[in-house]
């Protein structure tokens, strides 16, 4: 979670200089070549036939899907804004594992997520001006969510298969034709231009966020139950804004603070009451 909650503050950075399409393929495409390079290194046998769909789904979910949505709804709101609305990962996560696995949780389960999801629906519009002023990058950031939640949980569930860091380096491998030609689609329209710490942030995303930082964290997933490691996952956000406030100068509100614990305490209780449940 340390090396994910840079994810919010420095896509802000990146695309303040260079297009959302070309960060959220391009980085994709960086840590594809370095996921090729390992399993070449270490002689990997391919994956079974059958794997290769629920590879597809992990690729869907986090090399496609986060970055692109999250690039480019970072354009339009601070990265303080998008972490509160992205608390709402941990929550997701049990609920993607939920359904993934066709546990039956208790009532209580439902009631909480709904409480949360609400309490992030609330907070972006406030953040937009009221009721029925919800802004498009809120959207996509609840995209980016329910995106992240499918691959974190299909992704854990296949760590234990085909081990941790092969899960996102054959997803990455995967999913390298289709983000190829998306950054060089986005590099002929608008030629990348930026400032070498906007190269650098782009950098990060690319080495950390989309590669590295999965090590760890599909191999924590594996290791599991998804639903108690997605726990975790409650202190990004409250890193992500401490970062957003002291890297890029943003103002931590009152509603800001407020909506990120409310977020993160019906995520939190969601996690809690799955984890308490028997399983059915």
């Amino acid at each position: 979670m340390a090396a994910f909650s840079f994810t919010v503050p420095f896509t802000r950075v990146a695309v303040e200089g260079l297009d959302p399409l070309f960060i959220g393929s391009g980085r994709a495409v960086i840590a594809a070549g370095l996921a090729a390079a390992a399993l070449a290194l270490t002689r990997q046998g391919l994956p079974r036939p059958r794997t290769w769909a629920r590879l597809a789904l992990v690729a869907g979910g986090v090399v496609v899907g986060f970055p692109l949505l999250t690039s480019y709804a970072l354009t339009a709101v601070p990265a303080g804004h998008g972490a509160v609305v992205i608390a709402l990962l941990p929550a997701a996560t049990a609920t993607a594992a939920v359904l993934r696995t066709g546990e039956r949780p208790p009532l209580a389960f439902w009631l909480v997520t709904g409480l949360g999801s609400l309490a992030a629906l609330g907070f972006a519009f406030l953040q937009s001006g009221g009721i029925g002023h919800l802004h498009s990058a809120d959207l996509l950031l609840l995209g980016a969510v329910a995106c992240a939640a499918v691959g974190y949980a299909e992704g854990g569930l296949l760590a234990r298969e085909v081990g941790s860091w092969q899960t996102i380096a054959w997803a990455l491998v995967l999913a390298a034709p289709l983000m190829l030609a998306l950054a060089a689609v986005s590099a002929a329209a608008q030629p990348p231009q930026a400032t070498p710490v906007q190269w650098a942030a782009f950098g990060y995303l690319a080495v950390v966020s989309m590669f590295l930082g999965f090590f760890a964290w599909y191999r924590g997933l594996a290791v599991g139950p998804i639903a108690q490691v997605s726990q975790v996952q409650l202190l990004q956000p409250v890193m992500s804004i401490c970062w957003a406030a002291l890297l890029l100068g943003e103002a931590l509100t009152w509603s800001t603070a407020l909506g990120g614990l409310a977020v993160i305490a019906c995520a939190g209780a969601a996690v809690r009451v799955r984890l308490n449940s028997p399983a059915s």
